[in-house]
């Protein structure tokens, strides 16, 4: 049956006989396989690693500042500071934030992320991670990314491997995996400005990997990348997760265009289409097939019925409940809904819903 598959395809035909595919692979199938037998290789690889089983996590989503250094064309969240939605959350502001979230909305993981602040100081992040987890020590905090992480030590001076020793000791558990973007320097430098490198990123994971601080990744795709820039995305997540095991889900992120300078410029016209979308869900599950047990659909991003879709097009995970989630809603994407109704999508698409913690153990 796997052979049916394969047609003509190689590269096809190494991944469902469990080799790993090439950078001429991940081209090779981005640029020629139709997308349906993408979807169906993806879909059987998914199948034998995780079965029928369609898992999510019940989290809060903190933004506590919009409040950014980085000028980035590619985000319609940041603001300077003189705006008058500027913001950024005192101590106290976020915890209230986090007692709605967890004695109200059941969220059992924190997802706290923000703009690179020029003038905050690691004791507000110390301070910010301690007080929580000292009035909710069962709760998952999962807090600033690695290109946040990359950013601080330019307004402490600590190094990188200081700053996530305090976070860890103040009670820090994971690290989102936002800030990848794209990590090939021709389109990062258009869709980046102020903003770590990729080789800077996958440093600073590799760092918070090796002092046993887990993490996400993601790659955001449809702007300007070509297949060759996924592929080497992929191939250089892969290597990463292959040295240190600490990337806990990939997610692609669809970019979202509206109120972006990437749409202002006229760099970008429209939003990738929804075949394109499942390609790189397909492709992201088959590069990583060795490597990565988890790929997260972000709904947030995609909407809810393509999300529904790609749950056949290799993805097992749709990530969360992404509760008070807003930096996709300043793109003007909707960003809501609730434990029963991610249930209800993923029996919809006949599958079984789990909801799971941060580190996919089954709640």
């Amino acid at each position: 049956m796997l052979q049916s598959y394969a047609g003509n395809s190689n590269a096809v035909e190494k991944v469902i006989h469990g080799e790993e595919l090439s950078c001429n692979d991940g081209l090779d199938l981005m640029n020629n396989e139709n997308v349906f037998v993408l979807g169906a290789a993806a879909n059987l690889i998914k199948k034998k690693l995780t079965g029928n089983t369609i898992t999510f996590v019940a989290s809060y989503y903190l933004n506590y500042t919009n409040i950014c250094a980085a000028s980035c064309p590619l985000c319609a969240f940041y603001r300077k500071g003189t705006e008058s939605d500027s913001y950024t959350l005192t101590i106290d502001q976020i915890l209230t934030r986090a007692r709605i979230a967890i004695n109200e909305m059941k969220a059992t993981e924190l997802h706290i992320v923000g703009g690179f602040h020029p003038k905050l100081g690691l004791e507000y992040y110390e301070k910010m991670i301690r007080e929580i987890k000292n009035e909710f020590p069962s709760v998952t905090v999962k807090a600033l990314t690695p290109a946040e992480i990359h950013f601080i030590p330019h307004i402490t001076k600590n190094s990188v491997r200081e700053v996530l020793s305090r976070l860890k000791d103040a009670g820090l558990d994971a690290l989102p995996g936002g800030g990848a973007e794209i990590f090939s320097k021709d389109v990062r430098d258009i869709i980046v400005r102020g903003k770590c490198s990729g080789e800077e990123w996958l440093e600073t994971a590799r760092i918070a990997h090796d002092m046993g601080i887990r993490s996400n990744c993601t790659m955001l795709f449809g702007h300007i990348e070509k297949p060759q820039h996924i592929v080497d995305h992929l191939i250089k997540v892969r290597e990463l997760q292959k040295k240190t095991g600490g990337f806990i889900t990939f997610i692609p992120l669809k970019f979202s265009l509206d109120n972006t300078e990437l749409e202002q410029k006229g760099l970008i016209e429209n939003e990738s289409s929804s075949i394109y979308d499942l390609k790189v869900i397909a492709l992201s599950r088959l590069m990583l097939a060795n490597a990565m047990k988890n790929i997260s659909v972000y709904w947030v991003a995609l909407g809810k019925k393509l999300a529904q879709v790609a749950l056949s097009y290799g993805g097992n995970d749709l990530v969360g409940t992404a509760f008070s989630e807003e930096i996709f809603r300043a793109a003007g994407k909707i960003t809501g809904t609730t434990i029963q109704e991610l249930s209800s999508l993923i029996r919809d698409a006949k599958y079984i819903p789990l909801q799971r913690d941060t580190f996919f153990n089954i709640l």
